[in-house]
């Protein structure tokens, strides 16, 4: 039976990598005595699966996991094991026995992120808001994808239009003590799963190639919000 979790990742466990986050829920499953089927063969591994693994150094609300189980637990106790044994920064919010034998990582199809950062070139949130419209009416926004294999580096071209759905400009702040620097937090809906993905990286890069608003990217804070499915040309809880 398939129990689907749903986590946080939050404060300085933003910086371990997705091998490390792996390791920890195996060894929480453990001292949980979460009852968790493994594998056959040699070397038995625990069967879970996490969707669209984040990018080191982004924080989430909102991630998945699909556990299955070799007999069900009250979902209560399942939280209160697994809330004990973990490290704060990655709490179990919410779980769900389910009957669909499509896996979380199939149906993952966007993320909605809160990307932060200091702009250098921009006082007004009219200006930015007209400059999004603009760009975001194109048919084609193009970024160079690089792929390595072996020592071999392949760059391609990738129409990523398709790939960026809203973005809504959530805070907008000149600071007082430089008209020049000036703060904005922004809200973007962002393709992720196996159809594409974009990274939240590569957007701001794009974006700031196209509209040269100053981003400082020393000072991007990026926190993914929610994972959505997509049903029918409607988005939606993978819940």
């Amino acid at each position: 039976m398939i129990l689907r979790v749903k986590f946080t990742k939050e404060d300085y466990l933003k910086y371990i990598s997705h091998l490390d986050l792996m390791r920890l829920f195996q060894r929480t499953f453990r001292r949980g005595y979460i009852p968790i089927r493994y594998s056959e063969g040699f070397n038995p591994q625990p069967k879970f699966s996490i969707a669209n693994p984040l990018a080191l150094g982004i924080e989430s609300v909102e991630e998945y996991m699909d556990i299955d189980l070799y007999d069900k637990i009250p979902i209560e106790d399942f939280m209160e094991r697994m809330n004990r044994e973990l490290p704060e920064g990655i709490r179990i919010i919410e779980a769900k026995y389910i009957e669909d034998s499509k896996s979380i990582s199939a149906l993952i199809s966007w993320s909605y992120y809160q990307i932060k950062f200091i702009a250098k070139d921009i006082n007004s949130k009219e200006e930015l808001q007209k400059l999004l419209e603009d760009w975001l009416k194109k048919e084609e926004i193009i970024i160079k994808k690089v792929r390595r294999k072996g020592n071999k580096i392949r760059e391609r071209d990738q129409n990523i239009r398709g790939f960026i759905g809203n973005v809504i400009i959530e805070d907008f702040r000149v600071e007082a003590d430089s008209p020049f620097k000036t703060t904005i937090a922004m809200n973007c809906l962002l393709k992720a799963g196996d159809n594409g993905n974009l990274k939240p990286t590569d957007f701001l890069e794009a974006m700031e190639k196209h509209i040269s608003i100053g981003i400082d990217f020393d000072t991007v804070d990026i926190k993914r919000l929610q994972l959505l499915a997509e049903d029918k040309g409607r988005i939606v809880s993978p819940m």
